[in-house]
Formats: structure tokens, C-alpha cells, sequence
């Protein structure tokens, strides 16, 4: 579709017969398809609308319907106050480029509820679509990160966008049975984009079967904020599939990732503040995360990790499935004055974890020991995606 329009030069009377006084402007294209533009974006015979309005926000409460599909053509912002509501079934196409999001700010909500047999789909205009064609879905709130403290704000890595505060239930509405495709390009050759990028989400957020499929950078990331995700499936995700920072506490519960020969990072990173700023409020990430398998194609000459965790982040961890990784458990000390060990025992730990395929179960950094670490190995038997992944997600194996 081309969306540089070519406008011919029609007088308005043409158009005066018509009914409404409030009839959008009509177009004419150079492709000879008639365009009609409106407040939600531009409106074809061939039901494509181009969602990203001239100013790049959306300002009034929108709904995309099921039976049009969508297209993102730069960056594309839900307004504070604004409500974006989208139908099971519908399709957004995202435009190459790595400017090409949708952002949901502070104060907005989203309210994209799909179902197992209709999901809704974000993916790239491509006719051979690949990781990194565009960038992806941004939701920021108003819960605490510990880069500020308060009511103070962080900005986001793409958009330059406010997020954080001390509203811990915040609601930026729903994300239920959606897909994110050939994500994670990245914004001006340095700032990544990720398939799903959760900016300090408030706990009145639900979101729930999610994937990021095929992405160029993080499939899910956390950015503090108190968000529980649940069956989330993270797929060829170019670098880590799952990762936080910035004090996240949150639930994830049923997590899949599936990393094929020779694709990915880590399954999970996991940081305990983001070191490139300060840790404001002292506090760390502390997330209880149950019920997770990790699939790595590459089997044990994968050098990368399960699980990496540093910068002193806590977390609670039961039902663990690593499968195909030179390490399944990795405790770095990278900050001195925060050593991640020594939270073993006591706000690190990991309960009916199973390894297979793992040429060494852990590796620790300081005196801990993997007893210390770990208890219940060979016990754990991970996520059932095999029955709630079914019909919606796409490469689970």
C-alpha cells in the first residue's frame, strides 16, 4: 500500500451533496484507491487503515474492528486519557522501520482482548517478513522503578517517554491472546526496541497470552513496575526472551521460550536495578517467577544461560525446565557493593528445577554453593504451552 498520497486538486462542491455535515474529506490517490481521513487514521476501499495519525497521537478513544486491517507508518502514541480498544482477529501491519511502535502512555489504556481462536496480530508489512523489521508494543505506568523515587519519572529508552511513579496498581488495561512478529528494530542504530516493553506497568494490568515471535532484540522486558504476566511464549528472540530491571516485582507464571540453533541470548536476564543509572530507591528487583521451560535448539554448545541474574535482583523461582544450555543458572557478583550471591537463600532461590541437555547446572560467583542455590533437581517439569499455547501461538515445538 502506498502511503505518500498524491492529491489532486478537487473542488469541495463535488462533495456537497453529501448527508452529514460532518463527512471526512475524500482523496484521491495516484493508485486510484479513494482514501477517506479521519480521526482514527485512513480509511481505504480495501479496508486498510493507516492507524498513525499526522501527529503521531492518537487523542480520542479508538476501536479497530476485526473485519479492517491496520497499519503503522511511524511512531504512534495512545494519548493520556485515550482508550485504544481492539477486537479478537484484528491485524496491525507495522511498516519497516525501527521508528514504527505503538506506545500506550501513562494515564492511557489498551484494551486488546483476543481469544485462543482469534488473537490479535502484530506483525510486519513485509512480503518476506524478519526480526527486526519494526519496532513494537510499549506500555508505560505509573508504578514504582527504583532508577527514581516517588512521583518522580523515568524516560523511556524509545520515545523519550515518562513512566514510573508510586501508583502500584496502575491499569494500563489488557493484553489477552497477542501477538507481537519481527520485532525489536533498532531506534536510531542504538536504542532497541523489544516485542513487548513493560515501563513501570502497574499491577492493575492484565496481561496474559502473550508472544513475542521472532524479534531482533528482548522478546519481553520489564522496566520495573509491578505487572504479573501470565502464559507468556517468547520464540527465536534474537537476543534475551525474557528480561527485567529497574526493581521489577511482578509475577510471571507459565513462561515457554524457544530459542532455535544458534539464536538467541539468554533465556532469561535478569537485573537487579539498571546499572547504566543509579539505583535511587536501593530497593531490587524481586519477581516470583513459577512454572517456566526453556527450550534451547543448539543443545549444550549453547554458551548462553537459563538464567543470568545480576545486580544484586532477587526473585523467588519453583518449576523450572532448562533444557540445552552450557549453563542452566548463572549468579553474577558484576556490582561489588551489591553482590547478587548474597542474596542466596534468602531472596534468591530456586525450587524443582530440572536439567537436561546442561553441561553445568549452575555457576556461582562468591562462596554460595549450588545446594545453597537450588533444591528439588531433576523435579521440575516446567509449563504446559502444549495446551495453552494451543491455536494462537506460532514455532512452538
Amino acid at each position: 500500500m502506498r502511503n505518500k498520497f498524491l492529491v489532486f486538486g478537487i473542488a469541495l462542491a463535488v462533495f456537497a451533496s453529501c448527508e452529514r455535515d460532518d463527512t471526512s474529506d475524500i482523496v484521491i490517490n495516484d493508485n486510484s484507491v479513494t482514501t477517506v481521513n479521519n480521526n482514527q487514521g485512513t480509511t481505504t476501499e480495501e479496508d486498510t487503515v493507516v492507524l498513525t495519525p499526522a501527529s503521531g497521537s492518537i487523542t480520542e478513544d479508538t476501536t479497530l474492528e476485526a473485519d479492517v486491517e491496520y497499519m503503522l507508518t511511524g511512531a504512534t502514541i495512545v494519548a493520556s486519557g485515550v482508550t485504544l480498544t481492539i477486537e479478537p482477529g484484528t491485524i496491525i501491519k507495522a511498516e519497516a522501520g525501527p521508528n514504527v511502535y505503538l506506545a500506550i502512555e501513562q494515564g492511557a489504556q489498551i484494551m486488546a482482548e483476543g481469544t485462543a481462536s482469534n488473537p490479535i496480530i502484530f506483525t510486519s508489512n513485509s512480503t518476506a517478513p524478519s526480526a527486526g523489521d519494526w519496532g513494537g508494543i510499549i506500555l508505560l505506568g505509573r508504578a514504582p522503578v527504583n532508577s527514581v523515587t516517588g512521583t518522580s519519572t523515568a524516560t523511556s529508552e524509545i520515545g523519550n517517554l515518562p513512566y514510573g511513579g508510586n501508583v502500584a496498581d496502575d491499569n494500563s488495561g489488557i493484553l489477552r491472546y497477542v501477538r507481537v512478529q519481527y520485532s525489536g528494530g533498532a531506534a536510531d542504530g542504538q536504542s532497541e526496541n523489544n516485542g513487548f516493553s513493560f515501563y513501570g506497568v502497574g499491577n492493575g494490568t492484565t496481561i496474559e497470552y502473550i508472544q513475542a515471535f521472532e524479534g531482533a532484540d528482548d522478546g519481553v522486558e520489564f522496566f520495573g513496575g509491578t505487572v504479573n504476566a501470565n502464559f507468556v511464549a517468547v520464540v527465536n528472540a534474537q537476543d534475551d526472551s525474557i528480561d527485567w530491571t529497574e526493581g521489577y516485582n511482578g509475577t510471571i507464571t507459565n513462561a515457554y521460550v524457544l530459542q532455535g540453533n544458534g539464536i538467541g541470548d539468554e533465556a532469561f536476564e535478569c537485573d537487579g536495578f539498571n546499572t547504566d543509572f543509579t539505583n535511587a530507591s536501593g530497593s531490587f528487583s524481586n519477581p516470583t517467577v513459577t512454572n517456566v521451560t526453556i527450550k534451547s535448539e543448539s543443545g549444550s554448545n549453547d554458551s548462553t544461560r537459563g538464567f543470568l541474574l545480576r545486580a544484586g535482583t532477587q526473585g523467588t523461582f519453583t518449576n523450572i525446565l532448562i533444557e540445552g544450555k552450557n549453563t542452566g543458572i548463572s549468579v553474577d557478583d558484576d556490582e561489588a557493593s551489591t553482590p547478587t550471591s548474597q542474596e542466596i537463600g534468602s531472596n534468591l532461590t530456586f525450587t524443582d528445577v530440572t536439567f537436561t541437555d546442561v553441561v553445568s547446572n549452575t555457576s556461582i560467583d562468591g562462596t554460595a554453593t549450588e545446594g545453597d542455590l537450588v533444591t528439588g533437581i531433576g523435579n521440575g517439569t516446567g509449563t504446559d504451552v502444549a495446551s495453552w499455547g494451543a491455536g494462537w501461538t506460532v514455532g512452538i515445538n
